[in-house]
């Protein structure tokens, strides 16, 4: 982690292993920093469980758990707010096109809920085409006033 001089901004750059362990600890690692922020319990876990979702997709749907590839985190913190981008090195997909978790057809899937999960927890996201190939999502959470980047 680096603290720029001036304000201080914490910023956490790290490539993972496409694996589940990795899963862990990127959100481990990003609740460490978002805490320190002022982040209440309750948001810790939203976006915790934001991390897991976008980390998940990017280990298994994006680099399909090839050893060869790596997932791009990145944590940053502004005063104000906290984004997360996560990218993966896989082929890139369209989030208008992952069928809608609450149509009747997919209720029972096992997969397919992690966008919504992102959207309902995170003031905002965005999907996009990662440079060098694959697709990162970048999520953004409003800290609470008081809070600060201690």
């Amino acid at each position: 982690m680096t603290e720029r001089s001036g304000q201080a901004s914490p910023e956490l750059n790290l490539e993972l292993a496409s694996s589940l362990e990795s899963v862990d600890f990127a959100e481990e690692k990003a609740l460490e920093i978002a805490a320190r922020c002022g982040m209440p319990e309750d948001e810790l876990h939203r976006v915790g469980v934001a991390i897991r979702e976008a980390m998940v997709n990017a280990v298994v749907h994006g680099n399909r758990y090839n050893r060869n590839k790596k997932v791009h985190f990145r944590v940053h913190v502004d005063p104000g707010a906290i984004a997360i981008t996560i990218g993966d090195e896989g082929r890139g997909f369209n989030p208008d096109a992952v069928p809608d978790p609450h149509a009747e057809a997919n209720v029972l899937a096992q997969s397919g809920r992690g966008i919504m999960l992102i959207r309902a927890f995170m003031d905002g996201y965005e999907v996009s085409n990662r440079p060098g190939g694959g697709a990162q999502i970048r999520m953004v959470k409003i800290l609470p006033a008081e809070g600060g980047t201690g």
